[in-house]
This record gives structure tokens, C-alpha cells and sequence, in this order.
């Protein structure tokens, strides 16, 4: 599987499993999108991948209406 040029969506992505795999992605070559209810720890991750990355305040329990 080609992961480098693509794009992640990683939820959970402020700690445990979710940084994992955010960091593993970023190492690979990928645009990571970090999606946590954790503002502070999720901007901080995305920060130390090198700011291409990006964070997103997201709750997957929650549903979304529009």
C-alpha cells in the first residue's frame, strides 16, 4: 500500500493507538488530519509532526447536524 502523498483522517488521535498511528502515517509520508476532543494534546501532536499536519476538534459519539 502507497501512504506516502495521501491524506489520513486519524480519530482518537491525541493519545494511545490514534498518536501511534498518526505518527507511524506522518513517518510514512502522508498529510495526516488528527481528530481528538483533546484540543490542547491534539494541536501540540499535530505542532511536533511539523505543523503540516492539521487538528480538528472532533467527537465521533456526537452526531453532526447541519
Amino acid at each position: 500500500m502507497e501512504i506516502a502523498g495521501n491524506v489520513a483522517l486519524v480519530t482518537g488521535a491525541a493519545s494511545g493507538l490514534g498518536e501511534a498511528t498518526s505518527r507511524r502515517l506522518h513517518a510514512a509520508g502522508a498529510e495526516v488530519i488528527l481528530a481528538d476532543v483533546s484540543d490542547d494534546r491534539g494541536r501540540e501532536i499535530a505542532a511536533e509532526l511539523g505543523g503540516a499536519d492539521h487538528f480538528v476538534h472532533c467527537d465521533v459519539t456526537s452526531q453532526c447536524t447541519k
